[in-house]
């Protein structure tokens, strides 16, 4: 059973950090790229919506985040061309939930997301579900700066 749990919390955390990784970027397109941040960044606000925060113990909550800060951390340096693609896979991944009329707000909290070292989120992260605590510490300045900069994002949405 003790095997068990830590091959489980080591699958947890490689998962978790390969949806983080920069090398992810490399093997999408500017397009696969934006879908992916834009289905996570629908999941996110609709779990923030229906229960009114977002529990960082939910393994899928911390991954679509990964998946966010991934898709911000694409955006560094971009050319207008990659951005371009970008947000035409943002807009088709959230369903719409990004928009002509919201996507210069939402490239913003990208990019407040982007200036946030992101392994501040995923190291603690990655240790809390390798523990088997599965309890990110909200407490963690560098976790409470990353939501922090996830809830702006998300209030452009609304």
């Amino acid at each position: 059973m003790k095997l068990f749990k830590r091959i489980a919390a080591a699958f947890v955390a490689i998962s978790l950090l390969s949806s983080c990784s920069i090398l992810g970027n490399l093997t999408q397109s500017a397009t696969q790229q934006g879908n992916n941040t834009g289905s996570a960044l629908a999941a996110i606000f609709n779990v923030l919506k229906t229960n009114g925060n977002i529990d960082l113990s939910d393994l899928m909550n911390v991954i679509n985040i990964g998946k966010i800060l991934t898709g911000a951390n694409s955006l560094t340096n971009a050319s207008q061309a990659y951005t371009s693609e970008f947000v035409t896979g943002l807009m088709n991944g959230s369903g719409n939930l990004v928009n002509s009329s919201n996507v210069n707000a939402v490239l913003g909290g990208l990019q407040a997301l982007n200036n946030i070292d992101q392994s501040v989120f995923t190291g603690p992260a990655a240790k809390a579900y390798a523990n088997g605590s599965r309890a990110v510490p909200t407490t963690d300045t560098g976790v409470a700066a990353t939501m922090g900069a996830l809830n702006s994002l998300l209030n452009t949405l609304k």
